[in-house]
């Protein structure tokens, strides 16, 4: 195959596998310099999807077997980078833990936007407070772009949307969906309701309250513009998020359930606000 440095791997020691086998989540995302930051996109189809959103790949790690298969168009666009490869025992004692579908490809982390940029056309989007499961933000990802949800606006103590767990939870969608961390000169707990006012938007927490409307409410679902604040597992939204936001709205339970994952929440609430 033309201009694929195909490497088969001999040493598990070579640094340049450090990315796949070595180094933590958090030293690959580089807080310090994030632009510097590099993720892990697992599988065929969740590594096509990041290549469409314009992601640049660093290297690629994958089964022997997927080099004419599954991966033969992805190498095609990833010509001139290092292919790591071997078989599959091999790759699961590097890595520790199977492949999803035999291919990783570490890739440079896209910069950020700004929250201004990415909502400017926007007329719903999600707002993630303190949501520090991975698997959680994939899941909450993939219902958003799946139900029209136009961009997602993070707070900092988030968990990173492009950890590998979160990439595959979300089956890609992370690359799909405008999304970016609210700016460091926006102090959510003082003033993080008032930043999505100027922002434009309407904003509805979602939160276990009587002094709540149901989330088929007739005025949150006419809203021109509107942004949805899910919270933190367990806790959920802050007292003063709540209390600054237009509406706090909640899903009916039945059967004395009082609540659902914030997950699950999303999609029911996508589903209902954002048609």
């Amino acid at each position: 195959m033309a201009d694929i440095h195909i490497i088969e791997i001999t040493d598990f020691n070579t640094p340049e596998l450090d990315i796949y086998a070595r180094l933590s989540e958090g030293q690959l995302l580089n807080r310090a310099n994030l632009e510097d930051g590099i993720f892990i996109a697992e599988s065929p189809k969740v590594i096509e999807r990041a290549l469409d959103a314009g992601c640049r790949p660093v290297s690629i790690l994958m089964e022997h077997k997927h080099i004419d298969g599954q991966g033969k168009d992805i190498l095609k666009r990833c010509e001139g980078i290092p292919v790591y490869t071997a078989e599959f025992d091999v790759l699961t004692n590097l890595t520790g833990f199977k492949l999803t579908r035999g291919m990783l490809c570490a890739m440079h982390r896209p910069k950020l936007r700004s929250s201004k940029e990415i909502c400017e056309n926007a007329r719903r989007i999600a707002v993630l407070e303190r949501v520090m499961n991975p698997t959680n933000v994939g899941a909450i990802f993939r219902s958003a772009a799946a139900l029209n949800v136009d961009a997602i606006l993070l707070t900092k103590e988030c968990s990173n949307p492009l950890y590998r767990r979160a990439i595959r939870v979300s089956m890609g969608t992370v690359f799909q969906i405008p999304w970016t961390n609210i700016e460091d000169d926006v102090v959510w707990e003082e003033n993080g309701v008032d930043y999505l006012h100027k922002l434009g938007f309407k904003t509805a927490a979602m939160a276990l309250s009587d002094n709540s409307v149901r989330i088929d409410d007739e005025n949150v679902m006419k809203e021109e513009r509107l942004a949805i604040i899910l919270g933190t597992e367990g806790d959920g939204l802050l007292e003063k998020t709540i209390a600054d936001s237009d509406y706090t709205v909640k899903i009916p339970m039945s059967h004395g359930v009082d609540s659902l994952n914030v997950a699950a929440a999303s999609a029911v609430t996508f589903w209902q606000l954002c048609k």
